[in-house]
């Protein structure tokens, strides 16, 4: 529905239809653009719904693992028992480690599962405990290989625990920051970007529990439900359910089409010289076109015509009050080009040429970015503190610090920003619908 309300001509969209067919044969497209998953997306463990009679359901999963829990030993129950994941959390911030990475300059992060009965040892007698509420069902993996047991991945908040890091730490673990490990993950690793989405995912859904302990209908306590997939008021009265949601979130490139020109904005949060596209929240009652247009005026008074959708990216490293949040992006053409910014929300906002940002990608360095995160996250390990700020990885080739750079890899802004520079001008708006639906990247 976003594609089909975003074009109002049929025929331009019956060409999105065969552009979407046929992405895969695409020959001419830069090298920029990128159709694999967006950061956060693509979580192997919750690409599809377990059968309820599958031992990796939420529901069998729970009883086993009560089960474990409820006994006094660490051995497994039978040979058919699934193997149990833990992922503990501290103040937001997965369990992590790292390793060198042969094939690499820097070294490679990786999730700190524990088993169960690593977690049961470490946790038993603790302020926080090991309980069957406390743990949240993230997935699972069958085993279908003779003698491979299934897997369950669960997540659990140890903020509380303040000796657990001493532990952890003799383990060369630590609790690293989720927006550090997507800056160090290596976007052309499947399984970084698939233990990222892992970490996204159980980050999303415990947030969301931290927020959900009274029901909203009466102010009665919640208590955990389906393996923590849902909260349930304990009032008799009530019981209402309480499912996790999405708060969906537009961002758009505006495009100056007669000028060839994009308008990029900065907000005072930024790292010095980032610039990057609006956003704002989606407000009762407005389709998502709606949003684009309202919060482009708002935030820099241009008023926007055409609205067309380009892709989506759940975005877990927003605040923790909006844990669940989806990035829908699009790309809007302007009808009017004269700026007022309002600077409540924006420190600046300014057109820049399709040369000018070209060369802003041409000279950030990313992958340089991403080696100094990776060994940032590997010192942490560690026990090293450090401290750098990142922009200073974005500079030119001579040295110099670059005018200006875009997001990384890891954003939607930076694969919408990429995809129209990567185009070139096109002569007309239908061909420019056509040039910028060819580059969906989570087609």
């Amino acid at each position: 529905m976003l594609l089909f309300n975003s074009i109002t001509s049929t025929t331009a969209f019956s060409r999105l239809i065969c552009l979407r067919r046929s992405h895969r044969r695409i020959s001419t497209m830069s090298a920029g653009v990128n159709f694999q998953p967006h950061a956060f997306a693509g979580n192997p463990i919750k690409s599809k719904t377990p059968k309820s009679t599958d031992p990796i359901s939420p529901n069998s999963a729970f009883q086993t693992l009560k089960t474990h829990l409820l006994s006094n030993t660490h051995d497994p129950i039978s040979s058919n028992s699934p193997n149990f994941r833990v992922l503990p959390f501290r103040k937001g911030r997965p369990l992590a480690g790292s390793e060198p990475d042969p094939l690499k300059l820097s070294p490679k992060w990786h999730l700190g599962w524990l088993s169960l009965g690593d977690c049961k040892k470490l946790l038993d007698g603790s302020e926080v405990g090991l309980r069957h509420d406390k743990l949240i069902y993230l997935g699972g993996k069958l085993g279908f290989e003779e003698g491979e047991n299934d897997e369950v991945y669960w997540a659990i908040d140890v903020t509380e625990d303040g000796k657990l890091v001493e532990e952890l730490g003799k383990k060369c673990l630590s609790f690293v920051e989720l927006r550090t490990l997507m800056v160090a993950t290596d976007w052309s690793d499947p399984s970084a970007m698939a233990s990222l989405a892992i970490a996204g995912h159980a980050r999303a859904l415990l947030e969301w529990h931290g927020l959900s302990h009274f029901c909203g209908h009466c102010g009665f306590k919640t208590v955990p439900m389906e393996a923590g997939r849902r909260v349930q008021c304990s009032n008799e009265l009530c019981k209402k359910r309480i499912y996790p949601r999405v708060d969906p979130v537009v961002i758009m490139l505006v495009i100056d089409r007669e000028n060839d020109r994009a308008l990029l904005s900065r907000q005072s949060r930024f790292v010095p010289r980032m610039w990057s596209c609006l956003a704002g929240f989606i407000e009762p009652g407005e389709s998502l076109e709606e949003a684009v247009r309202r919060e482009t005026r708002e935030e820099t008074g241009i008023e926007v015509g055409e609205v067309v959708y380009h892709s989506s990216q759940p975005w877990p490293v927003g605040p923790s009050s909006m844990p669940c949040q989806l990035m829908v992006g699009f790309f809007a053409f302007a009808k009017s080009l004269e700026i007022n910014v309002d600077k409540d929300e924006l420190e600046d906002a300014r057109w820049h040429s399709r040369e000018e940002v070209k060369k802003a990608l041409s000279v950030a360095e990313y992958e340089k970015a991403q080696r100094t995160s990776a060994t940032k996250v590997d010192q942490i390990c560690k026990g090293v503190k450090q401290s750098q700020n990142l922009s200073l990885d974005y500079n030119t080739e001579s040295g110099e610090l670059a005018p200006m750079f875009i997001p990384g890899p890891f954003a939607i802004a930076h694969h919408l920003i990429s995809t129209w520079v990567s185009q070139g001008p096109a002569s007309s708006s239908e061909n420019q619908l056509k040039h910028l639906s060819t580059s969906f990247s989570n087609l």
